[in-house]
């Protein structure tokens, strides 16, 4: 595994979460999962991707327990990938994330919104405190080093509170 930096070996959230994900075809292939897909072959045919790099990264999604790998056929054998409850709570990531995509382009360019179910009403996602409801966008919060922070990261969040480090 020379090469590879393996998840527990970074102390930074942010660069965790990305080991997790960090390849454009993982969150692809998750949101198609999201949208009811668990086959390798509806995987590959929506998203036109090569079956080597689909192999590749349906086997790192299991492995790092975002999807299940479950056999529904034998003779051959087939198998169906399912959203873990791990997997299932990044939907929001995804979904904010394709919300900041479009919120780039006129709304005659978007190709993808999102609806809400019952009444069709686009809804238009934000990030907020779940225990103010303030948005998570301003300035107004900033990261500071958690009780398991190491030295490194001690030391860059080591500004006095009202002062910390903001995220650049």
């Amino acid at each position: 595994m020379a090469g590879k930096i393996r998840l527990e070996d970074r102390e930074c959230p942010l660069s965790t979460a990305l080991g997790h994900v960090g390849e454009w075809w993982t969150l692809l292939i998750l949101h198609d999962a999201f949208d009811g897909y668990t086959r390798f072959d509806q995987f590959q045919a929506n998203l036109n991707i090569s079956s080597s790099i689909l192999t590749s990264r349906l086997k790192t999604l299991t492995e790092h327990g975002l999807l299940e790998r479950r056999r529904y056929q034998t003779r051959p054998d087939r198998y169906e990938y399912l959203l873990t409850e791990f997997g299932r709570s990044l939907r929001p990531v995804v979904v904010t994330l394709a919300a900041w995509g479009n919120s780039r382009l006129r709304p005659e360019e978007r190709s993808m919104i999102l609806v809400d179910r019952a009444t069709g009403v686009e809804a238009d996602p934000v990030v907020v405190d779940r225990l103010t409801g303030r948005r998570l966008d301003g300035d107004d919060f900033v990261f500071a080093a958690g009780p398991a922070a190491g030295p490194a990261m001690r030391s860059r969040y080591a500004s006095p509170p009202g002062q910390l480090s903001q995220v650049s």
